[in-house]
């Protein structure tokens, strides 16, 4: 039987374990990036593996988060990560450079190629045919040390397209209508591989935007084949040396096959406050906006600039709209003032933003009080605008301008639309932004001289502690379904700029879900927090995990994980609890004393065993049930020894 991309990809690049879905296995890792809200802790993480340089093919670190300096925390930041890209044989995107991803896309990335990124949206790499997947900073730093990427096998999930997307329908169509489908929890160990002949109709930024927001689906990642699109784009931009075919063999199987004709697409919305509440604009037309921003790192290419033009031209937007831009990269940015399309938005009212992540992660551009904002970003998660009663609905860059316009949310193909195709001048543009804003890696021997610059408000991790065989453990907090990782350790323009300081970041530990948590985590010492399914979803941020670990949680449990935050709870030593039945979940109220025996047992079971199980005792009510560990062998081990760093420093592999 033949291949599919995900498994040529995995295939050549295996360094242990078997191509069976559900089964352990270790792939090499050629790329990696961070951002600068991540970055940090991870090249921190990496200074304490005594290397002299980055192991990879390349390692890039790109500042696109926290650009809104208040004070100096941020810069420090900056300067740090500067540093030690110079020291450690890193590219450094300066700041205004443009966003990780999209500037990733159009420099870096490459067919066949794996990519690791501290953030969770790397897999917008998967447009171009590489296998990108985000994952923690501590993950990334291993990779950047030559170790090998651990993950289990995904299903891989086939996208048959159809078709062409009609009028003013748009590629962010295609991927709401995945996550209307297959919702939030639905991609959880599994790549979503897009092929059928309609994918030859998508450009790659528009195949981007796809397997950008594949995130959102839980998925480990996303793809798209390597053909003569994929060719143009990086002939565009001087790099075709590195395009090579890349396709599904004819007899390739996938698990299950998901149908979408693109030309049955109608433009569509998620609505408050998730990506998965996905409705047609049909019927949710006439509600009144307050706020349009169109960027981010799913929406910010000029093929997106250049239809919200189209939309808007001849047109001013909407007294009672307050509207924004933010361009996904400089060489955007600079493709669209050559092309007029710079000029058309500002003509029309639009603030023009920095090319940066903002408003996304909240730094900016909030709405009103009780808002209506329309995004063409990634997450609509309450309060990640940074006003915690807005509406956030998260629409594509032609419902986005339509709406600026209408001063309510309307179809777009109310409008004239012609999708414009400014392939030249992009090409152009791209010239003339060329490398200017990419600090290259030093020869090692200039890089051994570099000094680190070190901020006051970078501090040392705190090194995790291995759970001990036997705990009782106090319930902090018990949490509901769908607890994000905004609500474990929010973003914004006040929380960002303490990523590098843990003992200041874990004051804001659940402080969305109960303000009070840091100070009586503090006080109990040592507890556990409960929850419902899909704990953890969103971003890839491990402060999510080392805030918690910090202040003295030792045990998650919940009905079901996220991926990526089950990972980041493993490499700092939480041990991830699942209910065995999860009605004993309505049980537990916060408060109650948890009492597990027996823990290193469990964690030593050898690898054969896909599931541990423990009995847990509530000595408050008198009750116990069965909870689950169910992590693979080697992160069992990795809890043992109380994290990756110290399994690590033990010779774990």
């Amino acid at each position: 039987m033949g291949q599919n991309v995900t498994e040529k990809i995995i295939a050549a690049h295996l360094i242990a374990g078997k191509m069976e879905a559900g089964s352990e296995i270790a792939i090499r890792i050629d790329q990696t990036l961070t951002q600068d809200a991540t970055g940090t802790m991870a090249y921190l993480q990496f200074e304490t593996m005594g290397l002299d340089r980055v192991k990879t093919e390349l390692s890039v670190s790109y500042v696109d988060h926290n650009t809104l300096q208040e004070d100096w925390k941020n810069m420090d930041d900056h300067r740090y990560l500067q540093s030690a890209a110079a020291r450690y044989g890193l590219y450094f995107s300066r700041p205004g450079n443009g966003i990780c991803h999209q500037a990733h896309l159009e420099r870096f990335g490459l067919p066949g190629k794996t990519l690791l990124g501290s953030d969770s949206h790397t897999p917008t790499g998967g447009g171009i045919g590489m296998l990108a997947i985000g994952a923690g900073g501590l993950d990334v730093a291993v990779a950047m040390g030559g170790g090998a990427f651990n993950l289990v096998m995904p299903q891989v999930i086939g996208v048959k397209l159809s078709g062409k997307l009609p009028g003013a329908s748009s590629a962010k169509d295609v991927i709401l209508e995945v996550l209307r489908r297959e919702t939030v929890k639905g991609g959880v160990g599994k790549v979503y591989e897009y092929f059928g002949e309609g994918v030859a109709s998508l450009t790659v930024a528009q195949r981007a935007t796809v397997t950008n927001m594949g995130a959102e689906l839980g998925a480990t990642s996303s793809v798209f084949p390597s053909d003569e699109k994929t060719r143009d784009f990086l002939a565009d931009r001087g790099r075709a040396e590195g395009w090579k075919e890349l396709k599904a063999d004819p007899d390739a199987a996938y698990a299950r096959v998901v149908e979408i004709d693109l030309s049955a697409l109608k433009p569509m919305a998620a609505k408050p406050h998730s990506p998965d509440n996905v409705s047609p604009i049909s019927e949710i037309a006439g509600i009144p906006v307050d706020q349009v921003v169109i960027g981010s790192c799913t929406n910010s290419s000029l093929d997106d600039l250049a239809a919200v033009a189209e939309i808007v031209r001849g047109k001013t937007v909407n007294p009672r709209v307050s509207a924004g831009i933010a361009p996904g990269s400089r060489a955007t940015l600079l493709a669209a003032e050559k092309s007029g399309v710079l000029g058309e938005l500002i003509r029309a009212g639009f603030r023009i933003l920095e090319s940066a992540c903002g408003p996304c992660i909240g730094m900016g551009f909030a709405p009103k009080s009780g808002g209506v904002s329309l995004r063409t970003f990634n997450r609509n998660f309450k309060g990640r605008s940074g006003t915690a009663d807005a509406d956030v609905y998260l629409v594509s860059p032609e419902t986005a301008a339509a709406a600026a316009v209408a001063g309510k949310i309307v179809d777009p193909n109310d409008f004239p639309f012609k999708r414009p195709d400014f392939r030249q001048l992009s090409i152009e543009a791209t010239k003339v932004a060329g490398d200017d804003m990419l600090i290259a890696p030093l020869p090692l021997e200039q890089a051994l001289k570099v000094e680190i610059e070190r901020g006051p408000n970078i501090k040392p991790c705190p090194a995790p502690v291995a759970i001990p065989d036997r705990v009782e453990l106090p319930v902090a907090l018990k949490a509901g379904d769908d607890v994000t990782t905004d609500d474990i350790m929010p973003a914004g323009a006040k929380v960002l700029p303490l990523r590098s300081n843990i003992p200041e970041i874990s004051k804001f530990a659940f402080s969305r879900l109960d303000a009070d948590f840091w100070k009586r985590a503090q006080a109990l010492g040592s507890s556990v927090v409960v929850g419902g399914l899909n704990y953890g979803q969103g971003s890839s941020r491990e402060h999510a995990a080392i805030g918690p670990m910090y202040l003295g949680v030792k045990a998650i449990l919940v009905k079901s994980f996220a991926r990526i935050h089950k990972a980041n709870l493993v490499n700092y030593g939480i041990v991830p609890l699942v209910f065995k039945d999860p009605a004993d979940y309505a049980k537990i109220e916060a408060g109650d004393k948890l009492a597990i025996e027996g823990i290193h047992a469990v964690l030593e079971k050898d690898a054969g065993v896909a599931q541990a199980e423990l009995t847990v005792r509530n000595t408050t009510k008198g009750t116990s049930f069965t909870a689950i560990i169910d992590v693979d062998a080697r992160s069992r081990r990795i809890l043992r020894a109380g994290g990756q760093v110290p399994y690590a420093k033990a010779g774990g592999i």
